[in-house]
């Protein structure tokens, strides 16, 4: 299944709004982000770096990483009613400014001016 931004924002809302407890503290997620990214880290490392997985280690697959990431992202955002969706076009519109004459661009495209 697809989800859009705000599918997915109201999905995690609907999961977290049956507990009492709710969303965490904007610190905490922060920790919960920087622990999943860091899982993600691992996960990179095994597959692509020098350091191979022991026997031991259960594979885990970089989406579930990157679902957990964005699970987390999405708890924050929520938590401090940040729409993602506008977040994102923010944050892109700065970058194509920004970055636009930065890269070397493939044969035939062009810079969009």
């Amino acid at each position: 299944m697809k989800y859009d931004t705000q599918e997915i924002q109201d999905r995690v809302d609907r999961y977290i709004s049956q507990f009492k407890e709710g969303y965490f503290s904007p610190l905490s997620l922060q920790a919960r982000l920087t622990e999943e990214v860091g899982e993600l880290a691992r996960e990179v490392n095994h597959r692509y770096g020098e350091k191979p997985k022991k026997s031991s280690e259960i594979e885990k697959a970089l989406e579930e990483e990157l679902g957990d990431v964005l699970f987390v992202l999405t708890c924050f955002a929520n938590s401090l009613d940040i729409n993602l969706s506008e977040a994102f076009e923010r944050s892109i519109s700065k970058i194509e400014t920004r970055d636009k004459n930065r890269w070397t661009r493939k044969e035939g495209e062009t810079n969009n001016e």
